[in-house]
């Protein structure tokens, strides 16, 4: 093996390194990580650049971050072990909304993905998603009829995006669409990429029903880019530690299903 490619390889290593390191901690300094790895501190402000460039981290003065912001939404990975008890607990109550023989959208979201591992025992269904980890698991269910939504394939979201995905979402007309998204308050979601935006609005238009899936971290809070008003959706499902008086002025103008999360 030549020189460049152990240097690559070593490279590639360290970065894997840092993410696992900042994905289990949520933050770390560049001094942290320096020290983790082994190299200077330029090298790992190097690699930092590198990862934030790629949507893997944010970086700010004096370390990096999975954790989302109004401008950053953390990738797959890390969203992936966020708040699971919440999310567990909402898929099993939107679970019960999908009726056998029907027809759903999941987006990108890790809670639709929760969802999405419950499906196999409800019976005949087709299930679209633009999901790459949901394809994973749905593909295995004898009884769903799966359509994989492509379009440009995005790293950071293991998910398919873009102009194709959106016309893909475009020609369909499903009985449900859930969706999630980062962040909302009594009357606005929210997100912190347009790209994103777009493809879950078109979801939206494409369901005769849209169910919102939202843990109580996400809310009250805004994000980059307002999605959709929360009249845009027909139900919302979230845990028992969103805020009352912000479920109760929600309630207003939608459906509002609380899932416990004590087991019963």
């Amino acid at each position: 093996m030549s020189r460049t490619s152990k240097g690559t390889r070593s490279r590639e290593q360290r970065q894997q390194q840092i993410v696992d390191y900042v994905l289990d901690r949520s933050s770390a300094s560049a001094a942290e990580l320096a020290e983790l790895v082994g190299v200077s501190l330029m090298t790992v402000h190097r690699d930092l650049d590198e990862l934030a460039r790629r949507g893997l981290l944010r970086k700010f003065h004096g370390g990096v971050s999975a954790q989302p912001s109004t401008v950053f939404e953390g990738s797959s990975e890390y969203r992936m072990g966020a708040n699971r008890e919440l999310k567990d607990a909402i898929a099993k109550v939107a679970l019960g909304m999908v009726e056998p023989g029907s027809s759903i959208l999941l987006d990108d979201s890790t809670t639709a993905l929760t969802l999405a591992g419950l499906l196999g025992g409800v019976g005949p269904l087709t299930v679209a998603t633009n999901y790459l980890p949901a394809i994973e698991v749905l593909k295995g269910f004898s009884e769903v009829h799966l359509m994989c939504l492509g379009g440009n394939y995005s790293a950071t979201h293991d998910s398919f995006l873009g102009l194709p995905c959106i016309e893909a979402v475009g020609a369909l007309s499903v009985d449900m669409a859930f969706v999630s998204t980062s962040a909302m308050n009594a009357s606005m979601t929210f997100h912190q990429e347009h790209e994103l935006v777009q493809v879950k609005r078109a979801m939206l238009s494409a369901a005769g029903t849209s169910v919102l899936l939202m843990d109580s971290s996400k809310m009250p809070r805004k994000a980059l880019h307002r999605m959709a008003p929360l009249s845009d959706y027909d139900r919302l499902v979230v845990d028992d530690g969103a805020d009352r008086e912000l479920l109760a002025a929600a309630g207003d103008v939608i459906d509002v299903t609380i899932a416990p999360t004590d087991g019963t």
